[in-house]
């Protein structure tokens, strides 16, 4: 059995620590986790962590390689500090797009970020809705990837939207969105799209399903610049969906996804708050659930030895 419970964060995102901290009611441990003139970055705790469980939240958010940065050296701090045990906690992880060799002559990145982490110390990892499946096995460390579908299914069925259709953006997705349309009673359509190159924009090809007079509901794990799902928006509207949701769990919103979704004929863009979302990237027609609880949940049962597992069964 490990001490007690110790939360640490870094600069990425400390709204989201302080609301899983508040749901734990355990303190965040004090450190100075500050940037150098020379850009080194320098972490000091402000207490011994020696024998302690002290989970790290980080999400590898804008900006993204002092994100990871944090992340690295502050799990090196603990493990030189002797704690008991260092669990990672990573709500949005970067490169995960990078999960194979998918041309010649380019890297596995995805690998790499779970090796760095490994090699900093982390006895465990936690995260959310990994863009791939396979990046799980990435890792040497015990882990648990969560998913941000209860949070949003939970959301949808409460507001009573009527001829549901759940649309996957890609046949990649169709999986997580007949889970979805299942839970929903709707049925399931799936954009078809291409992807040229390096080009991060991907282009509607064609739809299988049929949307016609119905609310559709676009269901990603990310939104980044934003074309891909505005190509889609767009291409629903234009076969005849009367409305049309977008929900993913990481807003990732790199420019220029504000300026393509304020202008998208889009009813409502349901995020959470794995990356924070600063009130200037907050659009009028966007919600953004709150992934806290779930993790606050998730750490005390990690704590105390209880399955994970059975959470999702409850």
């Amino acid at each position: 059995m490990y001490g007690e419970i110790k939360i640490f964060t870094g600069n990425a995102h400390t709204e989201l620590a302080k609301e899983v901290a508040e749901y734990l009611r355990v303190p965040i441990s004090g450190a100075d986790v500050f940037e150098f003139p020379n850009e080194n970055i320098f972490v000091r705790l402000h207490s011994s962590v020696r024998g302690q469980d002290a989970f790290v939240i980080q999400p590898m958010s804008r900006p993204v390689h002092r994100s990871v940065m944090e992340l690295l050296i502050m799990i090196d701090t603990l493990k030189r500090d002797s704690a008991g045990r260092i669990t990672a906690v990573f709500p949005y992880m970067a490169y995960a797009r990078s999960d194979k060799k998918d041309q010649p002559r380019v890297p596995i990145t995805g690998r790499l970020m779970a090796d760095l982490i490994q090699t900093a110390g982390a006895d465990r990892y936690l995260t959310l809705d990994l863009h791939a499946g396979q990046i799980q096995g990435f890792f040497q460390i015990p882990g648990d990837e969560l998913t941000a579908f209860h949070i949003q299914r939970d959301y949808l069925l409460a507001k009573g939207l009527p001829d549901v259709v759940v649309v996957a953006p890609d046949a990649g997705r169709a999986k997580d969105a007949r889970y979805l349309a299942d839970v929903m009673d709707a049925p399931l359509a799936i954009v078809e799209k291409r992807r040229y190159g390096n080009d991060p924009t991907a282009k509607a090809m064609q739809l299988i399903g049929d949307v016609a007079g119905r609310t559709a509901v676009l269901f990603d794990d990310e939104i980044d610049t934003a074309g891909t799902i505005c190509n889609a928006i767009k291409f629903l509207k234009e076969a005849g969906a009367k409305d049309v949701y977008a929900v993913a769990t990481h807003g990732v919103l790199s420019d220029p996804a504000l300026e393509r979704l304020a202008t998208a004929p889009l009813t409502e863009l349901i995020l959470t708050n794995t990356i924070p979302i600063p009130p200037e990237k907050r659009l009028p027609n966007m919600t953004v659930l709150s992934v806290a609880p779930l993790l606050g949940e998730v750490i005390r049962r990690i704590h105390f030895g209880i399955s994970v597992g059975a959470l999702f069964n409850e």
